[in-house]
């Protein structure tokens, strides 16, 4: 949904989610189109950006366009256009010139952040299945080819690369649809296995919930982590029976080979918090010790997931309270829920998904 700001802060990456605000989500509301405009759109963003600056002056941001972060929403075009421009310049004190004319051109950049570490912010709302203007394009923007490009660049540099964007691959757990069209998932799966070797973690946004998959190669290797960062921003569809809590994230990485190491997910009880008129923010988890693994390596996920099929699995339950962001406790998935929630986290492309619900006989 909404912008995802990437910020980079000594060895740690912090994942700011929201709906309306800086995060892994869009920074415009939520709200019907009647209600914005392109000029109210570029408003927010720009108020977002300037906030962000003034609180955080000497923290760099990198931001990734959110399906709201155009009028009308869900409808990114695959050239220059006023947004493209307007966040461009309001994002350029961040990037580097070749980044800002990429991003100006398509919505998309990659940036080297540190000596070996590349960013690369992807348009994944161009792939959305909402978007009408994408409608039987190939390759729209040419996004396609300037990531393979770009990742092609990196493994004769010897660079890690960490991709980042809204739009994630693979099944929207709640939908039980992929939130983009079926072709783009397939390429994206196959780019990303293909260069698995220099992308060091996928990171996503969208869905407000937190959640993980491993990417596998074609003979079932674990390959890739890849992470769902959960909203600041609540939300709740009337046929859903659980919301989330906000949150907020940090990654810790290896210093020198920029390996991913762990996970500190902090929330905000908003139960408590409306209560007691104040907001206490708590941490929830770290990845390593809720879970009992060594890292978040791809191998380490694997094997996590393998214990999540398992019945009665006390590590699922404890992700599934995670999914929600300790929203209720009382709440439980098995059955359907779980075989959608543990096919999901394995299976990226649509044949092997089908085959997963079809071997639980769903």
């Amino acid at each position: 949904m909404n912008t995802l700001w990437f910020c980079s802060l000594i060895f740690i990456h912090f994942f700011f989610f929201k709906c309306c605000a800086p995060h892994c989500r869009d920074s415009p509301p939520h709200v019907p189109k009647e209600e914005l405009s392109t000029d109210v759109v570029i408003d927010v963003i720009a108020n977002m950006t300037h906030t962000i600056r003034q609180f955080f002056p000497q923290l760099p941001v990198y931001p990734a366009l959110g399906n709201h972060d155009y009028w009308p929403q869900d409808q990114l075009p695959t050239s220059a256009n006023a947004i493209y421009d307007a966040v461009a310049k309001l994002w350029s004190p961040w990037l580097n010139p070749e980044a800002v004319a990429t991003l100006q051109k398509g919505g998309f950049y990659s940036l080297v952040i540190k000596p070996g570490l590349r960013l690369v912010s992807l348009n994944t709302n161009l792939y959305y299945s909402p978007n009408q203007v994408t409608v039987n394009m190939t390759d729209p923007a040419g996004q396609f080819q300037w990531l393979q490009e770009t990742l092609e660049l990196s493994r004769q540099k010897l660079e890690k690369v960490s991709i980042f964007c809204l739009l994630l691959q693979g099944i929207l757990i709640l939908e039980r649809t992929r939130s983009v069209r079926e072709s783009y998932n397939e390429r994206l799966v196959k780019i990303f296995r293909y260069y698995s070797d220099v992308v060091q973690g996928q990171f996503y946004g969208h869905t407000h919930r937190d959640s993980i998959m491993v990417l596998l190669d074609q003979q079932g290797k674990p390959v890739n982590s890849i992470f769902v960062t959960p909203a600041v921003t609540p939300i709740k569809s009337l046929l859903e029976p659980y919301s989330n809590n906000p949150g907020v994230r940090a990654y810790l990485y290896h210093p020198e080979n920029y390996g991913l190491l762990d996970i500190w997910q902090f929330y905000l009880n908003l139960t408590e918090a409306n209560l007691e008129q104040k907001s206490d923010w708590k941490l929830e988890y770290i990845m390593t010790e809720a879970f009992n693994i060594d890292d978040i390596q791809p191998h380490n996920l694997h094997e996590l997931a393998l214990r999540f099929e398992q019945p009665q699995s006390k590590d699922f339950d404890k992700y599934f309270n995670h999914f929600m962001v300790s929203y209720n406790f009382s709440l439980t998935c098995e059955g359907l829920c779980k075989t959608i929630q543990v096919c999901a986290v394995h299976f990226l492309d649509q044949e092997t998904y089908s085959q997963c619900i079809a071997k639980a006989g769903i």
